[in-house]
């Protein structure tokens, strides 16, 4: 069963989420948006992982706005406080799972991916986390600073997410990781953009996100 639903930040406040539940005992898994807005792809992923056996909450971080060009979501993104995200809704959608679920973990795509990484770095009660493709400033998120089991997915043509970029990530980890690379472009995960989408590259790095989750949340 598929909702939209309000969970509390730690500072008082509410969020809404997309909810996607796979019914009671299922491990957590908090799912972060691309800078498009909690859009109808990033419900769909959702229902794909509740599907696999993960309950998961997808927040609304641009509170009802999706954008619907390049320039709006760039102009959105900007807009986003990374802070606040990571340590509110990040850390309340945590606290929300943890209510229901012994384990959870946290993955997202594009900006998702960067907090994905902020949130692996700032928030310790997640267990496991996957990016897709998403890097945050490390003056925000120092990557040496993660504890838990991670996963990376990235793209080797991807010019905001850039290989130098994955080397330096994967240089400044200080844990066991798996870090994967495609011969795909920036966002090939996402089938609902024909001009980056890459079915075998997507297909891949779904089955290796599902079973890092399985291992490491149950």
């Amino acid at each position: 069963m598929s909702q939209m639903i309000e969970f509390q930040r730690p500072d008082g406040g509410s969020s809404r989420a997309y909810l996607a539940d796979a019914g009671p005992g299922t491990p957590g898994l908090v799912l972060i948006q691309e800078w498009w807005g909690l859009n109808p792809h990033i419900c769909e992923v959702a229902d794909r992982f509740a599907a696999a056996g993960f309950s998961t909450l997808a927040p609304d971080l641009y509170r009802g706005r999706v954008a619907s060009s390049a320039d709006e979501a760039n102009h959105l993104m900007t807009g986003l406080d990374f802070g606040d995200a990571t340590h509110q809704d990040l850390a309340g959608a945590l606290a929300w799972l943890q209510a229901r679920a012994t384990k959870v973990g946290v993955t997202g795509f594009c900006m998702g991916g960067a907090l994905t990484v902020a949130a692996a770095v700032h928030l310790p009660g997640y267990a496991a986390a996957s990016c897709f493709y998403g890097i945050p400033p490390a003056a925000f998120a120092d990557p040496a600073k993660i504890a838990m089991p991670f996963q990376g997915h990235f793209a080797d043509r991807d010019d905001w997410c850039t290989p130098a970029a994955v080397d330096a990530l994967q240089a400044a980890l200080t844990v066991p990781a798996e870090l994967y690379r495609y011969p795909a472009d920036h966002a090939f995960f996402n089938d609902k953009r024909p001009e980056v989408y890459d079915a075998a590259c997507a297909k891949l790095a779904w089955e290796r996100t599902l079973a890092f989750f399985h291992k490491h949340l149950g």
